[in-house]
């Protein structure tokens, strides 16, 4: 809000902020600012041209996964010299795995089972009379006096290709007209007037938003619509959680923070809304007409041309007295969007795959981030010895699960890292052969990506990159010298090092009692005991390059 608005009175101040036990999101910055984990930028900022391009340094210009920051921008301005008293809040979500763990107050290796938790024990929000959202609310005239959208320092998230702010970080909230239960989804809203913006649903992934809008259309009504700009991380979560339509996501809010989540009834629509969040748009989308929209930076990594989409008229836009707003580092993988989808998008599909189909050995499913989108290459990792019935169970499960993910299915087992693009390279190489192992599927959804202009179809791979059979072992030196000489390189005083699998060696079935003994010599330095077995063992029969595995030979024995 620019300063000369700030001085005017509040129409409408809320009574006493309902108790919780969950952050909101001026607590979560104050935890950033402890940790180290927040860089506040007080200079003059222009949101848009510098503030995305600034923070997107850190996800392209080398800097480690491990040191990326949040960004919170307090002196914001545009290319006319507007000044706005809103700060702005970017990467603060998911700038980094420490900063989400932060935001949801888990450990990493916890997340997983968190979001598993709350996708099957939902808890109810809590209804309050009195919100801090509705500390200041304006609505009718205020709207295009000063007080709309162009108040609200949203930045330009593509410079030079987009063409207008757009809310990167909105959670649009709707209702099913038909069932009431709501549904809240992350969607960008194009700022188009003081009092309109646009609403693309994100259709090729049959979002809820988008099969409300639908019903509302067959109703012949406008869809009323809240969006929330800024509220507790944990009410992001589960904005881009995909669900069941018979789950509200603010249910799933309250199974994540293990206790109900305040919210508070809408002012001008028949909505509810969480009660702490930062700034609440609200409105109606019209079901009878469609407005051009976009062209807008997209996470798969292009621009995404302009098309038909809603369009919301605002009614009422709330707030707090000090509201921040959130701005997600969206666009190529990786980002700042990328890592808050990924933790509950995994969950989701490890849940389907145990729970829903009951399949046994699966140890994890991971989204593929480093460009992809982490929609279209997903891995799914097994336990040793897991049935080879059960890995193409869970190869066409994941294919199924959702219309739009899952184009390159892979299964690697348990040892092999499915972060690591060159390890799961590796397992396609020498754990599969693509006549026996890899099966192409027809009739896919094309989903989120650009749209081709040949060919509308798409289809998936499935590919088992699991081990069929025993192998050699990894050669690699064994873990207890690869340890001895981590120490050896610190004490040297080297750069710090974060060690990537395949990092030490390891055996993968065929190694034997007698090849053991042959290695433990060699590491004694006595390995002339097994040149003399070697001499021991001449043969004239055999073929260069004969394995010994295949010849009936005698044990080595200690030379004395």
């Amino acid at each position: 809000m620019s300063s000369k608005a700030a001085k005017k009175k509040p129409r409408e101040a809320a009574r006493l902020a309902p108790a919780r036990g969950y952050p909101d999101l001026h607590e979560h910055i104050e935890a950033l600012r402890k940790a180290g984990l927040l860089i506040v930028v007080d200079r003059v900022i222009n949101k848009d041209t510098e503030m995305h391009p600034l923070v997107r340094w850190q996800y392209c210009g080398g800097v480690k996964e491990g040191d990326r920051k949040a960004f919170l921008f307090t002196n914001v301005t545009d290319s006319k010299g507007r000044k706005y008293d809103i700060p702005v809040l970017v990467a603060g979500l998911g700038g980094n795995h420490a900063i989400y763990s932060l935001a949801m107050r888990c450990d990493i290796d916890k997340i997983r089972d968190r979001w598993i938790k709350a996708m099957t024990h939902p808890i109810a929000p809590r209804i309050v009379e009195a919100a801090p959202c509705h500390e200041i609310v304006y609505k009718g005239a205020d709207l295009k006096n000063g007080h709309g959208l162009d108040d609200i320092p949203v930045p330009i998230s593509t410079p030079g290709w987009d063409n207008a702010p757009y809310t990167s970080s909105s959670h649009f909230i709707t209702k099913d007209p038909e069932t009431g239960i709501q549904n809240m989804g992350n969607y960008r809203g194009q700022i188009k007037a003081p009092d309109r913006m646009g609403m693309n649903t994100s259709v090729e992934h049959g979002t809820g938003g988008y099969i409300h809008w639908k019903k509302w259309k067959a109703l012949g009504k406008p869809m009323p619509v809240a969006v929330v700009l800024g509220c507790p991380p944990s009410v992001s979560f589960t904005s881009v959680q995909k669900i069941a339509d018979i789950y509200d996501e603010l249910h799933v809010t309250g199974g994540l923070i293990g206790e109900p989540l305040n919210v508070v009834k809408a002012k001008t629509v028949d909505l509810l809304v969480p009660a702490e969040s930062e700034i609440v748009i609200e409105g109606y989308v019209s079901t009878e007409y469609l407005e051009p929209e976009a062209p807008f930076g997209e996470s798969h990594g292009h621009v995404n041309l302009q098309e038909y989409n809603g369009y919301l008229d605002v009614t009422a836009i709330t707030r707090r007295k000090n509201a921040v707003i959130t701005s997600w580092m969206s666009q190529l993988t990786p980002s700042e969007s990328s890592s808050i989808v990924g933790p509950a998008r995994e969950a989701a599909h490890l849940l389907h795959l145990r729970n829903n189909l009951g399949i046994k050995g699966v140890h994890k499913v991971v989204a593929h981030e480093q460009l992809t989108g982490m929609q279209k290459l997903i891995v799914i990792q097994f336990e040793k010895d897991t049935p080879q019935t059960e890995i193409w169970r869970a190869l066409y499960g994941v294919a199924s699960f959702r219309r739009a993910e899952g184009k390159w299915i892979i299964a690697v087992d348990k040892d092999i890292d499915a972060y690591n693009g060159d390890a799961l390279f590796w397992a396609m190489c020498f754990r599969c052969k693509p006549h026996r192992d890899m099966q192409i599927l027809p009739h896919k959804d094309e989903g989120h990506g650009p749209r081709s202009k040949i060919d509308s179809a798409d289809s998936m791979v499935l590919i088992n990159a699991v081990l069929k059979e025993p192998f050699p072992p990894v050669a690699m030196p064994k873990k207890e010298y690869m340890e001895n000489a981590r120490k050896i390189w610190e004490e040297l005083g080297l750069q710090k090092l974060k060690p990537v699998m395949p990092w030490y060696g390891y055996d993968q079935g065929e190694w034997n009692d007698h090849l053991e003994r042959q290695a433990q010599f060699a590491v004694r330095s006595e390995y002339w005991k097994t040149g003399k077995w070697c001499a021991r063992h001449r043969r004239r029969d055999v073929e260069m390059n004969t394995e010994m595995r295949t010849l009936d030979v005698d044990p080595l024995e200690d030379d004395k």
